[in-house]
């Protein structure tokens, strides 16, 4: 890999493509050229990255000739399309969207969980699910220390997870109800202003949706614990940016909260918050635009025979999406 790699951001103007941006600026990314992909209806549009205006440019099957890098986040059909053509040109692909997650022939990497499965990587590397990252982010320095079994999760997720449009609607419907009028909606099937929907992901035949599984499906590929299970309810929340995961976690070794609460002090990328006399707990609000997650609420859990409790929340923008993707962009300069 060139010490000063070419870098695209294919979906540059959406959401997260603007963070992946702001990411690699701000952490110093050491990139050669930065080039700036996206739909024909963003051509010509002017992003900044460290202070000059960087123009967008159609993607084209051709568009990767001399990229070394190349962070996708422009959905999971564009990655299909796009991603094998990518790889084919001698770029790495870092993808954001769902399409190769579960691919056997797809590293699917948290770097602070298995920054080594990078290594095997054949041209394209997979960026988790961001409720599965937040989560794991806690989960797995105690599944490490105690083995974990399996979970019982609900997840309390942000607009900004289904992108610009529904942070528009929640503003929208928010006015709307402040002035008395009629709420109007597009993006979510009810209302989502001072309501919350028990729907993320299309519904399968179980009845569980697509994200509820793919915190037992990634999770097993990302901790390498084949046997692990999740049962998870995942809701959206009127919450603009950041989302949170309760989480109830059965282990097979003893547990104490001190011995738990002493791993998570030591793992990486993650805050301990966890004070409750003082009402210090990690808050969404709080967790918008930072790159470690939190975690806290740490208890006993009184309904398994060896289980621990935790609330952690952490930006679906950032440690779910832009910035899982530069760190593993880093992994590879290593």
């Amino acid at each position: 890999m060139n010490r000063n790699p070419h870098v695209a951001v294919v979906g540059a103007t959406g959401a997260v493509g603007i963070e992946m941006i702001k990411t690699l600026e701000k952490r110093n990314f050491p990139l050669g050229k930065l080039t700036l992909l996206a739909s024909a209806r963003s051509v010509g549009k002017k992003l900044k990255y460290r202070g000059q205006d960087i123009t967008v440019q159609e993607l084209k099957k051709d568009s990767f000739g001399g990229i070394d890098i190349a962070l996708f986040s422009a959905g999971g059909s564009i990655s299909k399309e796009y991603a094998p053509i990518a790889a084919q040109a001698g770029c790495v692909v870092i993808d954001n969207s769902s399409a190769f997650r579960m691919d056997d022939n797809v590293p699917l990497v948290i770097p602070e969980v298995n920054a080594a499965d990078v290594k095997w990587h054949k041209g394209i590397i997979a960026n988790p699910n961001c409720t599965t990252a937040i989560a794991l982010m806690a989960l797995y320095p105690l599944h490490a220390a105690f083995n974990c079994t399996r979970i019982f999760a609900s997840s309390y997720q942000a607009v900004s997870g289904t992108g610009a449009k529904a942070i528009a609607e929640l503003e929208r419907q928010v006015d709307q109800i402040v002035n008395k009028q009629p709420v109007t909606r597009e993006v979510y099937p009810h209302q989502i202003a001072f309501n919350v929907l028990p729907h993320v992901d299309s519904f399968l035949p179980t009845g569980y949706t697509k994200e509820e599984m793919k915190m037992e499906n990634e999770g097993r590929k990302i901790m390498h614990h084949p046997t692990f299970r999740a049962s998870v309810t995942c809701v959206r929340v009127p919450v603009y940016r950041a989302h949170s995961v309760a989480v109830s976690a059965e282990f097979e070794k003893p547990t104490t909260v001190e011995a738990a609460l002493a791993v998570l002090q030591k793992a990486p990328g993650l805050d301990v918050v966890d004070n409750p006399a003082k009402c210090e707990y990690p808050l969404p609000l709080y967790q918008s635009d930072k790159y470690n997650c939190a975690v806290g609420r740490l208890r006993k859990d009184c309904a398994l025979d060896n289980g621990l409790c935790f609330w952690v929340a952490g930006d679906q923008l950032l440690k779910g999406a832009a910035l899982n993707a530069v760190q593993i962009a880093e992994e590879l300069l290593k």
